[in-house]
């Protein structure tokens, strides 16, 4: 956007101010984090262009909401839908693991909080804005249409009134009531246990002491420790292969063999889908020092780990979460802090 005059830099300062939200919303929609931005990029831009158009008759944010769910509407017309590994196949015993991978744009997408969570000073708002990007709520949001996403959406995490979202929609409020009622029936027919809804931030003392115990068994590969620490029905998957683990003995299983070069590795801190989450660089034996390798994404449940997602595509991740592509050697967790 060109800047020139008082006004115009004032319109862009407007514009810019709703770019974080307007990314969560992109990014529920859509499911992925690079679309959501690029989604954003055209809405700012599409108002922009046409703010001449615009009488005032609503309020610029609901007048970008409209814009950047027509954006949305238009790049799920191909009626694609992002997926995690359980989503689409079975959990494979330890004993067939095999990783085969799948396209990009199969698999959902994780996303910095930074970019999609502005910042409220109401905590029951920020624990709702944070549980609408959870991976598993991302997922059921992807069953369905699009359509009902946006309800979903703008009425239960945004807490729009009916009317408003119908005549962003250009329907009827029955329309809207309709679509919503038929979005829970489905989101309750999916209804899984994920992470606590409650992982606070600041993280609090029991679930801070959880993560130091996780980084301290990872960094020194002990299985033992780490098994405490996992769920008995904890779930490991490995975007983009379509594998996933279930069980403290087939996760351990597969980090000592097929993960074995993971041992000695070090995590760094992150804050993804409103969870804990590292960024995991393995030692180079090369050239020494750290390389990336995943972002991982933990989902919490009753003091235990229930999730263990890691993210492979790190010439994609590390950038957007901007992390450095390289660790040196006496680079350790105690310098990154939790």
């Amino acid at each position: 956007m060109t800047k020139g005059t008082a006004a115009t830099a004032e319109l862009d300062s407007a514009l810019e101010r709703h770019r974080v939200e307007l990314t969560g919303y992109c990014y529920r929609m859509l499911g992925s984090s690079f679309e959501a931005e690029d989604a954003v990029q055209d809405t700012l831009v599409r108002a922009w262009r046409s703010y001449g158009t615009f009488e005032g008759r609503s309020s610029l944010r609901s007048w970008l909401y409209r814009i950047a769910t027509n954006v949305c509407l238009d790049m799920l017309s191909a009626g694609s839908k992002r997926a995690r590994p359980m989503d689409l196949t079975e959990s494979t015993p330890l004993a067939r693991a095999a990783l085969s991978p799948r396209p990009d744009h199969t698999w959902l997408e994780p996303v910095p909080d930074a970019r999609v969570l502005p910042s409220v000073e109401d905590p029951a708002e920020a624990a709702i804005a944070k549980e609408s990007v959870r991976l598993a709520f991302m997922a059921a949001l992807q069953r369905l249409p699009p359509k009902q996403r946006a309800v979903l959406i703008l009425r239960e995490v945004l807490a729009w009134k009916a009317s408003e979202v119908a005549e962003l929609l250009g329907t009827s409020v029955a329309s809207v009531n309709s679509a919503l009622q038929r979005a829970r029936a489905t989101l309750a027919e999916r209804a899984e246990r994920g992470a606590d809804a409650a992982v606070s931030d600041p993280l609090d003392e029991e679930q801070r002491k959880l993560l130091e115990r996780y980084v301290a068994a990872f960094e020194g590969y002990d299985m033992t420790a780490l098994t405490a620490l996992l769920h008995e029905d904890a779930v490991m998957t490995m975007p983009p292969f379509d594998l996933w683990l279930t069980g403290p003995a087939d996760i351990t299983g597969f980090m000592t063999t097929l993960g074995a070069s993971c041992a000695d590795s070090r995590l760094v801190p992150v804050r993804a889908n409103g969870l804990p989450g590292f960024a995991h660089y393995k030692p180079d034996p090369e050239a020494g020092g750290f390389t990336p390798w995943a972002i991982q994404v933990l989902e919490i449940s009753d003091g235990r780990i229930t999730g263990f997602h890691c993210f492979l595509d790190t010439r994609r991740w590390f950038p957007l979460f901007g992390l450095p592509l390289r660790l040196e050697a006496e680079t350790g967790q105690a310098e990154q802090g939790l």
